[in-house]
């Protein structure tokens, strides 16, 4: 039986030996330009009710999406448990987000650290409080036509599904208790730092030039590379490879699907932070390679297995859009077709040949479909990228930067927190507790007959 200790140092300097001898190169100086206040009529109405209808929506891919389409497919003993993980980890991030995450991703910073993390000024959602009475409201620098409040809470759902995205590589054995520990520091270490990196226009992959419509990096690639060290770092589930594991009611995953595929118009059409052609090319494109996904995947396990299956069709359309994310508001619809055929082919592989050449039990194949298709849309990006949608010139080589500074950023820290989690508690519930199931062992819960 797999036996988990604590995380070794070697294994933590090994991983950040990784990370590119860019991440180390002097940042850029800071942008000028950062978050103040102007007069309430300069608010556009028409664009704050869109950002706040896609706040809704992406909120609702967590909760219940992702906790529906993983919970459906874990074993029955463990769908609480997994549900639990989920709102608790929307719980948690969202007070660390108004405590410090919101600052530290998306004020500019100062001084040789403004490419790479934000500064303090935001921290508790400072100066947000104006009200729109006193003739003024506090705007973000990035979006300065709607109050900032909004912004804020529009770019926390995406800090929410991030985290909840890697609970899929450790369900049916991490401790909850650890688990909160975990995304509580990934957030501040990871998730707020590679947001910087890429959404704050003095980033350093902004700098650079890396387009990530939506999240491609910031938000699959991310979470991905940590879903696959969290698998690596607890070890397989017991009896994994030599049992049958059946899911619980693909019913709820199918539901959660249906869940995300809608959520995702807020995801990428509301990136487009207005109310304007750019957000509904956005939302036309995402359906079609959600659409194009879903077949592909199911071919290729048609002609691989000699049948389609609801959990391919599901994984197909999550493959399709996490693929198109980056390139949502770049490409034209015939090019998010592609996107969407090509993603469901390497996702299908990511979450089966590849899979078993990396030899880690990531229980839901996160990194498979999240991990590799947030690496196909983003590179894809880079060619299909129309500047006439745009407005700006893609660069393949910038995206392939962009890939692999967020890939090997996220592995190495992802590696370092679970190695300080490690020393705060343990990490994977005792062999007796994943036998029984963590909803009983952890929660004292069970779900009805």
């Amino acid at each position: 039986m797999h036996q988990i200790g604590r995380i070794s140092p070697a294994w933590v300097g090994a991983c950040a030996l990784l990370a590119p001898a860019a991440l180390w190169a002097q940042a850029p100086a800071a942008v000028l330009s950062a978050p103040g206040l102007v007069a309430a009529s300069s608010v556009n109405g028409a664009d704050t009710a869109w950002l706040m209808v896609s706040t809704a929506l992406v909120l609702l891919m967590t909760l219940p999406g992702i906790a529906l389409f993983y919970g459906g497919m874990v074993r029955r003993f463990n769908v609480i448990n997994t549900m639990a993980s989920v709102i608790g980890i929307t719980a948690v991030v969202s007070v660390l987000w108004f405590a410090l995450a919101y600052s530290l991703a998306f004020t500019p910073g100062s001084g040789g650290f403004a490419g790479w993390i934000g500064g303090l000024d935001r921290a508790g959602f400072a100066g947000l409080d104006v009200l729109a009475a006193q003739g003024q409201v506090a705007v973000s620098h990035i979006a300065p036509h709607v109050p900032e409040s909004v912004f804020a809470m529009f770019q926390l759902t995406f800090a929410v599904i991030t985290c909840a995205l890697v609970v899929g590589a450790l369900v049916e054995r991490m401790h909850f208790g650890a688990l909160l520990l975990f995304a509580s520091l990934w957030l501040l270490l990871v998730y707020a730092p590679i947001a910087h990196w890429v959404w704050e226009p003095g980033g350093w992959l902004a700098q650079l030039g890396a387009l990530d419509f939506a999240g491609g990096s910031v938000v699959h690639i991310n979470a991905g590379a940590a879903a696959l060290v969290c698998a690596y770092a607890l070890g397989p589930r017991q009896g994994y490879g030599r049992e049958p594991f059946v899911p619980f009611n693909l019913g709820l995953t199918m539901a959660g699907t249906g869940l995300l595929w809608v959520g995702w118009f807020g995801f990428n059409a509301g990136s487009a932070l207005a109310a304007d052609g750019r957000a509904g090319l956005a939302l036309a494109v995402t359906h079609i390679a959600a659409a194009a996904g879903a077949l592909s995947w199911m071919g290729a396990e048609w002609l691989a297995r000699k049948r389609a299956s609801l959990l391919g069709l599901c994984s197909g359309v999550v493959a399709g859009l996490v693929a198109i994310t980056p390139a949502a508001g770049f490409v034209t619809p015939r090019s998010a077709l592609l996107i969407g055929l090509i993603a469901g082919v390497a996702c299908y592989w990511g979450a089966t040949g590849l899979k078993r050449r990396l030899g880690a039990d990531d229980s839901l194949d996160v990194f498979g479909v999240h991990g590799v298709g947030g690496l196909v849309g983003a590179l894809l990006t880079g060619v299909l990228a129309d500047p006439a949608i745009s407005g700006v010139q893609a660069s393949f080589v910038s995206q392939l930067v962009a890939c692999t500074a967020v890939l090997a950023y996220s592995l190495a820290m992802t590696a370092l927190v679970l190695w300080i989690t490690s020393r705060v508690t343990r990490l994977r519930v005792r062999e007796a507790q994943e036998q029984v199931g963590l909803d009983l062992a952890l929660h004292n819960e069970q779900l009805g007959h």
